[in-house]
Order: structure tokens, then sequence, then C-alpha cells
């Protein structure tokens, strides 16, 4: 089961490596190329809730033999694809599934483990949840590089008919409750499917657009309407689409919002690194990998100490401790300069490898532990939905820093160089020779046209960099809430 949500939430960010070369293949006019990932999110954030509705329907193996089965033939499809439309329809069937099958394994945790030994089966879940974006850069690198598209989509073949049929034959979890289907909500379905459809949309075109942006207010206005609409509706009835009864446990809903900002920093973590070494350091997909691998390597190595920790030490201590420790990973990459590359890197990246498994550990007992058998699966789904909407908003939120600040920092930087500043022009990469605080004077066209484009990158990076601080402050005003965490 790991190996599926493995395979569900590494398929993101591989294919996001390769969109030039599979735009160029099958001919996709360039605005049309971000559907190719936005399709597929749309679908598994819509899937992700109804999992627990799922789950009682089919049972939790029949749910997640589907799913899997499913992801991957839509992976055959997605190979095979020779057009943008047939291409989107097959990413939609495998993001709905991805996303069926992500909360499914968190719920197995609770479900068919002993108490005694769900913190063990948390950390391995949790291993396979974190590494995949991380291991994501240079896995599709490697594709990239070494052969077509297609098999960004086909390395899904294999682990997938291994993981539908071992799952198939190992699991045994309760009866299928197919009765549900003559009480399906299909109002619900519908309001869900708009609300979470139109928040993804807004948070793809805002940043672009401006969030003043006509189109953007009516998205927001249309996701605040159908979540209104949505929750009431699910609350009065006896037999609901999605559960929302576990947002009245104090618990639950603080892992939640836990998960939603642990959710933030990983993915915009792992979104701004390759954005700084593509466009900044100009490294190849390959090589963008290769550095990234130490946040994975970091993860592997702290999670058999992880575990029994959290097992020993206090739950508010421990998550305090891996929240500070993510903050002081994010905040350290906040003051690079264009010239920083893997060394300047590496820390950082240890930082965050080191707390990611105390941040996921203590909140994910808090909000999953003790909830019943029949609602840990709505639990688990809402928990990694929150997640996953942390990482969306994340990146629109850093998308809108990355679109307004570089101006004003190019601004900044051409009057601190006229002004003679060193430090600017040590940032910039200029000769330091002609720097003394004391003013240039007129400068020369050849020499604005030399200057300029180290302008503009010092300018990015400068950029880059508060986004990676407004994502550390996020973190540190998080500790905030940990007198909410509930005891073990």
């Amino acid at each position: 089961m790991c190996l599926g949500m493995f395979m569900a939430i590494l398929d993101i960010q591989i294919v996001a490596s390769s969109l030039p070369e599979i735009q160029a293949a099958i001919g996709i006019r360039a605005h049309q190329l971000s559907w190719i990932q936005t399709a597929y999110l749309i679908a598994e954030v819509i899937a992700i809730p109804l999992t627990g509705w799922l789950t009682r329907l089919m049972t939790l193996r029949g749910m997640f033999v589907i799913a899997a089965a499913g992801f991957t033939a839509a992976s055959v499809g997605c190979a095979a694809s020779n057009g943008f439309a047939s291409l989107v329809a097959f990413r939609v069937i495998q993001g709905f599934c991805g996303g069926a099958i992500i909360p499914a394994v968190f719920t197995s945790v609770f479900l068919l483990f002993p108490q005694s030994r769900q913190v063990r089966a948390t950390a391995i879940a949790g291993v396979f949840a974190v590494l995949a974006p991380t291991l994501g850069p240079v896995v599709g690198g490697y594709i990239t590089e070494t052969y077509s598209w297609h098999w960004l989509f086909l390395i899904n073949l294999g682990p997938g008919i291994v993981v539908s049929l071992l799952v198939g034959l190992l699991l045994r979890t309760g009866r299928p409750d197919w009765t549900l289907l003559r009480s399906f909500d299909f109002e619900s379905l519908a309001l869900l499917a708009v609300c979470l459809a139109s928040l993804e949309i807004l948070l793809k075109e805002a940043p672009p657009r401006g969030w003043g942006n006509p189109l953007v207010l009516g998205l927001s206005a249309l996701c605040l309407a159908t979540a209104a609409l949505l929750i009431p509706r699910n609350l009065r009835r006896a037999r609901p689409l999605i559960v929302l009864h576990a947002f009245r446990d104090t618990g639950f809903t603080v892992g939640c919002v836990y998960s939603f900002i642990l959710g933030a920093g990983l993915y915009g973590s792992v979104y701004l690194l390759p954005i700084f070494l593509g466009f900044i350091r100009d490294h190849s997909p390959l090589e963008i990998g290769m550095v990234m691998l130490v946040g994975g390597a970091t993860q592997l190595l702290i999670a058999p100490i992880a575990a029994p920790l959290e097992r020993r030490v206090n739950r508010r201590l421990l998550a305090g401790l891996g929240y500070a420790v993510f903050a002081a990973g994010l905040i350290s990459n906040g003051f690079a300069t264009p010239e920083t590359d893997f060394d300047g890197l590496f820390w950082p990246q240890v930082l965050r490898g080191i707390a990611v498994m105390f941040c996921l550990l203590p909140t994910t007992s808090c909000a999953l532990e003790g909830q019943s058998a029949e609602n840990i699966a709505d639990a688990s789904g809402f928990f990694n939905l929150m997640r996953n909407l942390g990482g969306a908003i994340g990146i629109a939120l850093i998308d809108t820093v990355l679109e307004l600040r570089p101006a004003a920092h190019a601004a900044r930087l051409v009057e601190r160089l006229q002004a003679g500043d060193p430090a600017a022009a040590a940032f910039v990469g200029l000769p330091l020779d002609r720097f003394h605080n004391v003013p240039l004077g007129p400068i020369d066209a050849a020499t604005k046209a030399f200057v300029e484009p180290l302008v503009e990158r010092a300018a990015a990076t400068a950029s880059i960099n508060e986004a990676f601080l407004a994502l550390g402050g996020f973190f540190l005003l998080s500790l905030l809430a940990l007198p909410w965490l509930r005891r073990r």
C-alpha cells in the first residue's frame, strides 16, 4: 500500500520536470500546458475527502485495489495519448485514483495495527509520503534525459500490477455495504467537486492575474458559496457523503492545522529549490535532482530514530522541536546569493530532512489516534486533504511573491549600485573595484546591457529568499498552537 501511495505522489513531481518534452511531442499549446498538472490535482483533491464513503461502500481492500488498478491503467493511457484532450482525460482518472490511494494508507495504519505498532507503521507510511516529492526531481530528470516522455507514465505499470495483486490477496477488511448506493448524495458530490475545483483553479490563476482579478474574485465567491451549501447539508444528513463530525474533536482539528502547515513547507520548499537551481544556477533536471537527494537521504536516516522517540517523548515537545527545526531549515535558505549551490543548500536540506518526521508523526497520531473504526477513513481523508491544500495554497502564495517582488528588488538594487554600494555589487556579481560608496554617475549603454541580466538574476534570487523566509515565519507562528495539541 505504501508503494502505491509512493507512485501516486511521485507521479506529480516527475511529470512536472518533463512538461516541455511532452509539449513538443504532442503539440500542446503553451497556455494549455499547466492543465496536465492541474487536471491531476483537481481530481486528486476531490477524491481524497470521498475515500471515507468509498471505503464504507467497497471496504478498504476493494477501494484500494480498484484505485491502484485504475491508476495503473490510466498511466498506460497517458503514455499512449497523442493529443491534449486524451492526455488530460487520463490525467483526471490518474488523479482521482491517486487521491483515493493516499489516505487509505493512513487509514490502514490505525485500522489494521494494534496501538503498540501504530507509530512504527505511521513512520513507514510517512517516509514514503514525504520521500516521493524529494525523489521526484531526480527520477524525472533521469527519465527525461535517458528515455522518452512516455516512460514517465509507463514506470507505474510494473509496480501498479504488483500492488493491486498483493493488496487484493493479502488484505482482509470487513464487508462492502452496497446499500450506500441507494442513498448516494449527488448534490453533495457536485458541490464538493465545484468547491475544490474552483479552489484549485483559483490558486493556479491568482498569481499571474492578480488576486483582485474578476475571474479570481468570481472563483473565490463560487468556492465559498458551494462550501457554505456543502457543509450544513452533510452535517444534517444521517448518511452523509463526507463525515465532518471529526472536526468537533479539538485534537483532530489541531492535527489538521499542523498537516496544512507541513504541506505548505514541504511542497513549497520542493517547489522553490528547483526554481532556484534551474533558473538561477542553470542546472539540468538530473543535476537538480541530485542536489535535492540530500533531504531524502536525511529523512531515511532519521526515520528509525523518530519512531521510538514518538512513543517516549512528550508529543507537544516533539512536534515543537520538529516545526522549529523545519522553520530553521527554511529560514537558512532565505540568505542565498546567485552563486549559492550544493554546499550552501546542504545544511538547510539536512535540517528539513531531520525535522519532517518529527512534524509528521506526533500530529498524525494526535489527529487519527482514538478515532473509531467507522470514522477513521473519513478522518484520514481530511487529514491528508489538509496537507495537499497547504501545499497548493503555499505554492500559490510563493508564485505571487515571485510574480510581484522581482521588479521592486531590481529597482532597489539599481539604486544601490548607482550609489556605489559594494554589498549590492557583490550580491549581483560585479567586480568591486568601482564600488566605494560613492555615486557612479552616468552609465553608458554597453554597461547597462551587461549589468541588466545580472540584476534580474539577483532580484529573482532575493524574491526566492523572501518566499523561504515567509514559509519559515509561518512555521514559527505554528508553534503558538502547541498547547492545543492533544497529549498521548
